[in-house]
């Protein structure tokens, strides 16, 4: 009798114990977003694409992919668990900030300032941005959530999770996803649209160095760009104050310490957060749906509406100006703020053509210009849609 009671007592706990266990709670849906994890890391340990990215996000998936039951507090979705703890700064838009300050800290906004007119490029990519917005809306999305959407067009990570977790919380993981894998995959999807439309003829331009720029206007420019961008969007306030605060810390001379820590220290400890809790926020339970499939094709829409917008950009200035003031229509692609793969690729395509060609420094112009617009386009989003 003692006997048989045992083994009962056995046999409830060890099969309490196994319904506890992944295998017990595994489903196909959590196998395909596991393969996407490990496709993820492939991809950026192997190709090197955004490895700072790909690995925490990557990674994260599995994590947010292995099954469990519920109830005992360590899904991201579960409210006590550690991981719900990390994700709050994603929900509430705290990390994207931060990430702000610290791109701030690192980036020259020299090319930019010695020749303003490089500016017109970034805000022509961001037609991607508003484009994306009405296909959504066309597709039945309500207008905070094409918002939110449209936005990958930017190809601005931190962007796109600040303004979902105000216009569409539930979308956040597919939005996310979508917007760090379109940032890693500049280097394969760009240059084929350059090519395609742009003639060999333009593709050789070369454009005079840029003016050397003083001190003291590396100083006024974040100050400036401040005032003149958050007085027509305030709801920006959040990126770009911290953007164009990071900026003077690293311009001033005197806050060396703390720049340094903004790019360094800081930027990487908010990317590990980041890309490990958006990651791990796409369980299969709540990220495999048709809107996140749909998410996927008008991120890459945007994207490429972004990346053509800006070069056709180019090619139209082209026609007001001079020779020999003309402007390489192959820097048109780095009007998205992918800061600085997109100038990357605008230097790599134009060597193809010609060695001798140095795209790099005037690419980075609309390139940070970009950055300036994601947030501007994410404020007016914000504004009109919250």
């Amino acid at each position: 009798m003692e006997h048989s009671s045992f083994l009962s007592f056995v046999g409830d706990h060890l099969s309490q114990f196994l319904s506890y266990t992944a295998f017990a709670n595994f489903t196909i849906g959590h196998g395909i977003m596991m393969i996407i994890g490990l496709i993820f890391i492939y991809l950026a340990i192997a190709r090197e694409y955004e490895p700072l990215l790909l690995v925490p996000i990557g990674f994260g998936i599995l994590i947010g992919n292995i099954p469990f039951f519920p109830g005992l507090k360590v899904g991201i979705y579960e409210s006590g668990s550690v991981l719900n703890y990390l994700y709050f700064g994603v929900l509430q838009g705290l990390y994207p900030p931060l990430i702000f300050l610290g791109i701030g800290a690192m980036t020259d906004f020299s090319a930019l300032i010695s020749n303003p007119k490089l500016i017109l490029i970034g805000a022509a990519a961001q037609l991607g941005i508003f484009g994306a917005y009405g296909i959504s809306m066309a597709l039945g999305f309500t207008a905070a959530e094409s918002g939110a959407i449209a936005i990958i067009g930017g190809a601005d990570g931190p962007t796109a999770i600040f303004l979902s977790s105000k216009l569409a919380p539930d979308l956040m993981g597919a939005i996310a996803i979508s917007a760090y894998s379109y940032m890693a995959l500049v280097p394969v999807i760009q240059p084929p649209i350059m090519r395609l439309l742009t003639t060999n003829k333009e593709r050789l331009i070369k454009m005079k160095a840029p003016r050397a720029v003083s001190h003291r206007e590396k100083i006024n420019f974040p100050i400036a760009g401040l005032i003149l961008t958050c007085f027509i969007v305030p709801t920006g306030l959040p990126l770009l104050g911290m953007l164009f605060f990071g900026n003077l810390l690293k311009e001033s001379g005197v806050t060396k310490r703390l720049a340094d820590t903004a790019k360094g220290p800081l930027i990487d400890i908010v990317t590990i957060l980041i890309g490990l809790t958006v990651g791990a926020s796409t369980q299969a339970t709540t990220f495999l749906t048709s809107k996140s499939i749909g998410i996927f094709v008008l991120g890459a829409t945007s994207f490429i509406i972004a990346t053509t917008g800006g070069i056709l950009f180019v090619k139209f200035f082209n026609l007001f100006l001079a020779e020999g003031k003309k402007i390489n229509p192959l820097i048109g692609n780095s009007g998205v703020s992918a800061v600085p793969d997109s100038a990357r690729v605008s230097q790599v395509v134009g060597q193809e053509y010609d060695k001798s060609n140095h795209l790099l420094m005037h690419a980075m112009g609309p390139n940070v210009a970009g950055v300036i617009g994601s947030a501007v386009a994410a404020g007016i989003m914000l504004g009109l849609l919250y």
